[in-house]
This record gives structure tokens, C-alpha cells and sequence, in this order.
């Protein structure tokens, strides 16, 4: 093995497969001689589906315990990067470098409702992303009432006073087109942030954009272009 170990934990009605095995992360990081750890999140692809919200309470748990003993990498988008910026918060010595996509200012907005859990229950309305995340949930083997109760589950605090624990070198990458952003909110508010903003991407198109794989595998010393 070279190099720590890297963690990939993907996003919200997606799966590990999706988003990291099929843009090519998890082959070119084995080639990189990196071992690979990309559980399905619960309530996602082939991980127990319950529907009971409370099942979901610690989510960032069941990750932090498919971690090997010592330091590894670590990449998330969307839902997963918060999972791992809560677990570095939580647990800075375990991790070293991290990248984050999909994700931005939106973290530290503090909102009204829930409009993607509205789109599963057939209350969209004319929300382009909550629709947009009702078609992902319905379609691939998913289960939208797991996948509802996953998205009330209790999650840890994570502010710019809680990322100050971070200590590792982060590069957020998002789209210049995310919901999610601006990235220049999250990057500050991390003692060795760095931002990479990609022209003409949204938030679903991110995690097969080329310049995400080859940029993040980059920042983590496993690329091999």
C-alpha cells in the first residue's frame, strides 16, 4: 500500500457504486496502491433499508466503525461530505487530507421546512432540486420511505465555530452552478481550506465531472494523470 487509506462516502439517493465506482475513483485509487473503504450509507444501495427515522440517528457512527486503526484520506459529496467533515470535527487525528463536493455555503443556512422531504412525499410543487432528488429516490433499487426517514435523522452540529477542529488540509470542490454554494463560505471557514469552483457545473453533474476525479485525486496524492 502507498498512502493512507481513503475513505469515500457518497451522497443522498445515491450509492457508493454511482458515485465512485462507475466516475472511476475506487479503480484508479487501488491503482494507486490506496486500500478503499466506500460503504453505502444506510438506507442506500445495498445497505439495510429501514423506515423507522430513529434508525438513522447515528449514520456518521456506522462509518466512523468501517475505519481501519490509523489515519486515512478522505472524500465526500453532498450528504457524505458533511458526514466526513462532522467525523474530522469530531475526530481530527483519524483523518489526513479530505475532499469535499457538492457542498458549500448552503451548510450554514439555516432554513425553513424540508423541500427535499417534501419531494418524496409528493408535495415538490415547482422545486427543481427537490424533484430532481424525488426522481433519484425512485429509481435504481432505491426506497423512498428509507430514503425519507434518512433525511429527518438527527445530525451532528456543524458550524464554522465546529469546523475550527479540523485540522487537516480540505479542498472543496463544487460547481459554479450548485445549489449548494458558494464554496467560498465552507473554504474560509476551514483552517486549511482551499476552493476549486468548476465552470458550468450543478450539483448532480459533479460527481462524474473529470476535473472532480482528477483534482481530488490530486489534492490526495493519488493521481495518475
Amino acid at each position: 500500500m502507498s498512502g493512507n487509506p481513503v475513505l469515500l462516502v457518497h451522497g443522498f439517493t445515491t450509492s457508493a457504486r454511482r458515485t465512485w465506482q462507475e466516475p472511476g475513483w475506487i479503480d484508479l485509487l487501488t491503482e494507486a496502491g490506496r486500500d478503499v473503504i466506500a460503504p453505502d450509507l444506510l438506507g442506500h444501495g445495498d445497505a439495510p433499508k429501514p423506515h423507522d427515522v430513529e434508525a438513522y440517528d447515528d449514520v456518521e457512527g456506522l462509518v466512523l466503525a468501517d475505519l481501519p486503526d490509523g489515519t486515512v484520506d478522505a472524500v465526500g459529496y453532498s450528504a457524505g461530505a458533511r458526514i466526513v467533515l462532522s467525523l474530522a470535527a469530531a475526530h481530527p487525528d483519524r483523518f489526513g487530507r479530505i475532499v469535499v463536493g457538492g457542498m458549500g455555503g448552503r451548510l450554514f443556512q439555516k432554513r425553513e421546512g424540508n423541500p427535499i422531504l417534501d419531494a418524496l412525499e409528493g408535495r415538490a410543487g415547482d422545486d427543481v432540486v427537490g424533484g430532481h432528488f424525488k426522481s433519484m429516490a425512485e429509481s435504481d433499487g432505491n426506497d423512498p420511505a428509507a430514503l425519507a426517514a434518512f433525511i429527518q435523522r438527527k445530525q451532528p452540529r456543524l458550524d464554522v465555530e465546529d469546523l475550527q477542529t479540523v485540522t487537516s488540509p480540505v479542498l472543496v470542490i463544487i460547481g459554479d452552478q450548485d445549489f449548494a454554494g458558494p464554496g467560498e463560505p465552507l473554504a474560509e471557514a476551514l483552517p486549511n481550506g482551499e476552493l476549486l469552483t468548476l465552470k458550468g457545473i450543478d450539483h448532480f453533474g459533479l460527481p462524474k465531472a473529470f476535473a472532480f476525479v482528477e483534482k481530488g485525486l490530486d489534492f490526495l496524492g493519488a493521481a495518475p494523470f
